[in-house]
């Protein structure tokens, strides 16, 4: 009998699902309702989406850019503390927008010497325009148009299927475009580069390099996070909060990309084009309270579920020749727990698609035998695959066998075989007999009489008899 063992897809696993590099989605309706056009919620334990909204619709992604503009320095510049001498002619021609109040400086002077580092620093902290229209300029070799290229060409590398880059900064151009699923995707792809979740992260940064002609106090030439949910001293702080990017554009609303640990668990959360003002036309951060949203709801109703014990019966299937029951019963070889939403019973979750190895077995079957792998759905979504093994040993019958073989041997090619070899040497045998018979019959034939006395001649004088003498 085969014992194929099949591999547990993407989101099973003994404890939480281990997933595919693609994000396994679930999406369960949100108790509170988001103002961003865009939205995607990964559980980053098990890269799993919880939570979705329009996440494939295409939006202008600000100075989100700065993360691939990251990921391109830091995989392509040996150096990373290398001295940048920054040149304002560099930058100076993105004064020329209409959009004035989407530029994001970070005092970075014309002369100013700082090292890779510091820039992407200065730019993932406060979406400096200097700092990476200067890391474009300085790792593109002189041509920031090269550095363009070898944005797009990673995000082609890493499938970012719905993503185009433009520009380094983020400024407003309607040809760069891209999707919270795909921001998502680079996020994670940047978290695994080394130092990006270092830089991303951290709140507040001093250069390493004090420049006093131009800054006076070095001291407090600092750079601060533009997530003000990471500022313990804000009424916009969130416990556990972690950078990572946000963006404002006057034509592109506001975007955030950020992540949060708590007992143990870690949410990343993209959103893209919340509204820049409230109903009154008054400023508003609705970025931050649709982050905090989402991660609250994440925290307070998600928690690791047994959704199938390895001791539930899941099927049968019929056993031949079997000693007692014809069938044996099937149970997940592991026990089945997912990151599942409190609020949806998990007896919802469909464990009716079975594939079966042989649609039915011959005794003997053994206990922890592989029978066949059963696929856990949700909402028409695969939440993964996880194998089925026979739940006790099936003895075969002795009597069921003995029989089961005399049929099967009449059935066998062999039985023909040996049926017709048979035929085939008792035709020769019959023929042997019947040569050799006949063999025997002419070599015992009596002879005729004539041929069995002396020849006497007809004219031949006759031998007179001697008398016998007398005493």
């Amino acid at each position: 009998m085969k014992k194929l063992i099949a591999a547990i897809a993407s989101v099973v696993m003994a404890v939480p699902f281990i997933s595919a590099p693609k994000a396994k989605a679930i999406s369960f309706p949100l108790k509170n309702q988001i103002q961003s056009e865009s939205a995607i919620v990964i559980n980053m334990d098990v890269n799993t989406v919880i939570h979705e909204k329009n996440a494939d619709t295409k939006q202008m992604p600000g100075p989100l850019v700065n993360i691939m503009a990251a990921v391109v320095c830091l995989e392509n510049c040996p150096n990373i503390n290398a001295e940048v001498t920054v040149h304002s002619s560099v930058y100076e021609s993105l004064n020329e927008t209409e959009y004035k109040d989407d530029l994001r400086w970070a005092d970075i002077y014309d002369e100013d010497v700082l090292t890779v580092t510091d820039l992407l620093y200065a730019m993932m902290l406060t979406s400096s325009m200097e700092a990476s229209e200067t890391l474009a300029y300085y790792v593109g070799d002189g041509n920031t148009d090269n550095f363009i290229k070898m944005m797009n060409d990673k995000a082609e590398e890493i499938g970012l299927e719905n993503t185009h880059f433009t520009n380094a900064t983020g400024m407003y151009d309607t040809a760069q475009y891209t999707t919270a699923r795909d921001m998502a995707k680079l996020t994670q792809y940047a978290l695994t580069v080394p130092l990006f979740e270092t830089i991303a992260t951290t709140f507040q940064y001093n250069p390493s390099i004090p420049n006093p002609d131009r800054h006076k106090s070095h001291e407090e030439w600092i750079w601060t996070h533009s997530n003000g949910m990471m500022d313990p001293s804000s009424g916009d702080y969130y416990s556990g909060m972690k950078g990572i990017k946000t963006a404002n554009l006057e034509m592109a609303g506001r975007s955030i990309i950020a992540m949060a640990s708590r007992d143990g668990n870690k949410y990343l959360a993209v959103l893209m084009k919340a509204p820049l003002n409230d109903p009154d036309g008054n400023p508003a951060f609705y970025h931050f309270s649709d982050c905090m949203n989402v991660f609250d709801w994440a925290f307070k109703h998600f928690s690791y579920q047994t959704v199938l014990a390895n001791t539930a019966e899941v099927g049968e299937l019929p056993v031949k020749l079997a000693d007692g029951n014809d069938y044996v019963l099937a149970r997940p070889k592991d026990e089945i727990s997912l990151l599942w939403y409190d609020e949806v019973d998990t007896s919802t979750i469909s464990k009716d698609k079975i594939e079966w190895y042989n649609s039915s077995l011959q005794a003997p079957v053994t206990k922890d035998e592989p029978l066949g792998k059963v696929t856990l759905e949700y909402s028409g979504e695969e939440l993964g695959t996880v194998e089925l093994v026979a739940v006790s040993n099936v003895n075969r019958s002795i009597s069921k066998y003995n029989l089961y073989a005399a049929k099967m041997f009449r059935k066998s090619s062999w039985f023909n075989k040996a049926i017709m070899i048979s035929c085939i040497l008792c035709a020769l045998y019959i023929i042997l007999c019947i040569y050799s018979y006949s063999v025997f019959k002419s070599k015992a034939k009596p002879m005729k009489p004539i041929y069995g006395m002396p020849k006497v001649e007809k004219n031949a004088p006759q031998q007179r008899k001697k008398p016998t003498s007398r005493k």
